[in-house]
């Protein structure tokens, strides 16, 4: 059965009574664009769209977070590079606390060349918890491969600033799979990570996406593998444990995400919502974003439906991406048994050794995580690619279907 994304539903009410809400807001500037980068973002510079966009995100916040009582699990902030909006951070953070309660952190992504002294000062007085630096790779010629510019020991000056302001979170991306990248150049990076200061270290696989401008291809999925292998070992020996597939957090710190929450409302240019019964995904073009937003109007490109099933099927997905599937969570979100609803795949995943009983539900193994990450990999081409690239188009498709 397809998922099915239909032009339209712009009008439909946002039934944000749920369990776990999130917040992820979008900033869709850079200034410069990585050619490796999925992201929807524009070049920053003179004649910049960002006063517009911060109105309209503004006022987007203010149309949808309108129940005083409101309570959020966290608010997220990518992009783009969100700290070129400046000030603007803390009046979009304003905005969301007069209508909602954030209980947990607030995450802010980062490039290594906008972290500066009076750009952490404007991040700490707004109210952020949490950072993600996006080295990518201490390594130049990974870098190089990567077609990202800078020298690295730009993201090594960004980290230590960074561990020197008391952030709760320190998160830093890096990509395995580059070519060219041994499994000592991916151990040093992840060393290094570790010895400047980094709570966690998120490692994501090198895709290349159709719409990308990679000059290269990934490596293999056999030397992807021994490179996760790599990252285990440098995990263990650096006293970091698994959070989730692809992200390591040091021992007895918190951990860092961006939208993988049961739910979660977006904000933004192509910024996207996932509720009860519902997927949304807003217009990527920031003018026309600006126009429905400042007019009142819901700035929704598309509306994927979600059968019941459909719903907890996705939610079992990426439960299974943070390697823990819980009983607890799920009885809270569909007021079903887990075991019920999913119980004879469970057991099969058991049996198959990719799957373990946890206190209150199920882990992967070591070699469920394997196959998780070859899965997800497929997903993105077939799903997030797809997507994206026809959102990205300058006459969007009135429908996407998705098999």
């Amino acid at each position: 059965m397809p998922f099915v994304f239909e032009s339209g539903g712009h009008t439909d009410a946002l039934d944000l009574d749920v369990p776990h809400l999130g917040a992820y807001v979008h900033v869709p500037f850079c200034e410069s664009l990585c050619p490796f980068c999925p992201y929807h973002k524009e070049r920053y510079g003179n004649g910049s769209l960002m006063p517009l966009y911060l109105d309209a995100v503004t006022r987007e916040i203010e149309s949808v977070l309108d129940d005083n009582d409101m309570r959020l699990t966290s608010v997220y902030f990518g992009g783009g590079s969100p700290a070129l909006a400046g000030e603007g951070i803390s009046h979009i953070l304003d905005a969301v606390r007069r209508h909602a309660i954030i209980e947990g952190g607030v995450g802010v992504e980062l490039h290594p060349r906008d972290v500066d002294e009076q750009t952490l000062k404007t991040l700490l007085e707004a109210g952020v918890t949490m950072v993600s630096l996006g080295v990518q790779s201490f390594d130049s010629a990974s870098l190089a491969a990567l077609g990202r510019s800078g020298d690295p020991s730009r993201s090594r000056d960004a980290l230590r600033m960074l561990a020197g302001v008391g952030f709760d979170v320190i998160d830093v991306d890096l990509i395995f799979g580059i070519p060219g990248q041994g499994a000592d150049v991916l151990a040093r990076d992840f060393k290094q990570a570790c010895d400047l200061g980094a709570t966690q270290i998120s490692t994501y696989p090198f895709i290349d996406f159709s719409y990308a401008s990679n000059r290269h291809r990934p490596v293999s999925e056999g030397q992807k593998r021994a490179l996760m292998s790599e990252l285990l070992r440098a995990a263990d020996v650096n006293g970091f444990e698994r959070g989730s597939v692809w992200t390591f957090r040091r021992r007895g710190t918190a951990a860092y995400s961006s939208v993988t929450r049961d739910n979660f409302v977006g904000f933004g240019p192509s910024a996207t919502t996932l509720l009860r019964d519902q997927f949304k995904i807003n217009t990527f073009d920031v003018e026309a974003y600006a126009r429905l937003a400042l007019s009142g109007k819901s700035p929704t490109a598309y509306t994927l439906k979600f059968s019941a099933r459909a719903r907890q099927a996705y939610w079992l997905f990426w439960s299974c991406y943070n390697m823990d599937i819980g009983r607890t969570r799920f009885q809270e979100l569909f007021n079903e048994d887990l075991d019920a609803a999913f119980g004879t795949p469970l057991r099969f995943a058991r049996l198959l050794g990719i799957a373990a009983d946890a206190e209150d539900g199920y882990t992967l193994s070591a070699t469920g995580a394997y196959l998780y990450h070859v899965v997800e990999q497929v997903y993105t081409r077939q799903y997030i690619d797809k997507t994206w690239r026809a959102s990205m188009a300058q006459e969007p498709p009135r429908r996407i279907v998705l098999w």
